[in-house]
């Protein structure tokens, strides 16, 4: 296994995932729908949302990982994951030199396809993943991979507290904007 490297704004993204309160929480159903709809739509046995902590890797909502809430940093996929901030897609682990010999491989849950979403805030901070992952090897196509970039567009908003929905999807203030067009037209007629 080789080593994990840590991104170079290390301290300041740690102090942004303390600023956002998650760590340690109970579970919410906000994340725990959408870690079922992942599984469901992807077919796997385990769906995430994790955050990275210093030194551990915590499940926010989990799907397929029993009373497990948390690994070791040091063997995560998500660590790698928070790298960058594209998917990162590893199709067969026992192929891949970073995780072939990982006790996450080697071992329960014997993950060998990954999925992972960075969880990037607007600061630029990315927090940890929503990933996807099975127990066999596979491939996501493009659609697949655009959906699992839509949900976690979703996750960050409700991380940051983000509706995902503005003034314009409102159906109150748009019910106020036709009372006030049909005002104008019994004036005008």
């Amino acid at each position: 296994m080789l080593a994990l490297p840590k991104p170079a704004n290390e301290a300041a993204r740690i102090a942004a995932l303390y600023a956002l309160l998650m760590l340690d929480t109970p579970p919410e159903q906000r994340f725990d729908r959408i870690v079922e709809f992942a599984a469901q739509e992807f077919d796997v046995p385990i769906a995430l949302i994790t955050l990275l902590d210093d030194d551990r890797q915590w499940f926010k909502a989990a799907i397929g990982m029993g009373t497990t809430c948390q690994t070791s940093r040091d063997i995560s996929f998500c660590g790698h994951t928070i790298l960058k901030s594209e998917i990162m897609v590893i199709e067969d682990a026992l192929e891949d030199p970073r995780f072939a010999d990982n006790p996450l491989v080697t071992g329960p849950p014997h993950i060998r396809f990954y999925a992972g979403a960075p969880l990037v805030l607007p600061s630029g901070y990315a927090m940890g993943s929503l990933c996807v992952i099975d127990t066999r090897p596979r491939r996501l196509d493009g659609m697949e991979l655009a959906i699992l970039s839509t949900l976690r567009h979703l996750v960050v908003q409700q991380l940051i507290g983000e509706d995902g929905g503005g003034d314009e999807g409102n159906d109150e203030d748009n019910d106020e904007d036709n009372d006030e067009d049909k005002g104008r037209e019994a004036a005008d007629a």
